[in-house]
């Protein structure tokens, strides 16, 4: 009599259980991955700038900010539905339109990859640890509304004791404006004189050999 060994049960897939965390316990909506993504422009936008000038946001702003994720060099800032909108006029007001910044939103049809939630152990090749994944910096909390404490231009049910919007983009673009001056002053720096010497004198005994 044969005996059929029945396959291998396939591990859970990371990315389907991912995807129905984000829904079930903060009630976002996904697009299905790899990797899962989470749909901006319904419950929130997010205000995306280069890590090092969101570092500087954050020693700024301090606790005045919503849930923050780093993915690689980037860092997104997660602010009220509708943000996206605003940038532009926002920027203007605040007298930093026209200027090169390397801030962004993502806001109605946008699209960010779901950090892995603190804690969470899943399973599945889409749900690794990789160098530059989508990490939670400062998580939202399960079975919270996560949407009134996000910085909004006009508050609504989170009222006074919601971030101010103009106040994060301030914050952000001047952060962004440093960044990139430093990284102009870096790429500009006229090297050592010792150095030049050297490579001239290098270059000499080279010829000359």
């Amino acid at each position: 009599m044969a005996f059929t060994v029945p396959p291998p049960r396939s591990p859970l897939d990371g990315g389907r259980a991912l995807a129905r965390w984000y829904e079930h316990e903060l009630g976002w909506a996904t697009s299905a991955g790899p990797p899962v993504q989470l749909v901006t422009g319904l419950r929130f936008d997010v205000l995306e700038l280069p890590a090092t000038a969101g570092r500087g946001v954050l020693r700024r702003m301090g606790a005045a900010v919503g849930p923050v994720a780093l993915m690689g060099r980037r860092m997104r800032l997660l602010v009220a539905a509708g943000s996206a909108e605003e940038l532009p006029g926002l920027l203007d007001w605040l007298e930093w339109g026209g200027i090169s910044l390397d801030l962004a939103m993502l806001g109605t049809d946008g699209r960010m990859t779901a950090p892995v939630p603190p804690g969470w152990r899943p399973t599945g090749r889409s749900a690794s640890g990789s160098p530059g994944a989508s990490v939670w910096l400062r998580a939202p909390e399960p079975g919270r509304e996560v949407e009134s404490s996000l910085p909004a231009l006009r508050p609504s049910r989170g009222g006074a004791d919601t971030p101010c919007l103009a106040r994060l983009v301030a914050a952000a673009a001047a952060e962004c404006h440093r960044a990139r001056l430093l990284s102009a002053a870096r790429v500009h720096r006229p090297e050592p004189a010792g150095t030049v010497a050297q490579q001239q004198l290098t270059a000499q005994r080279f010829a000359s050999s």
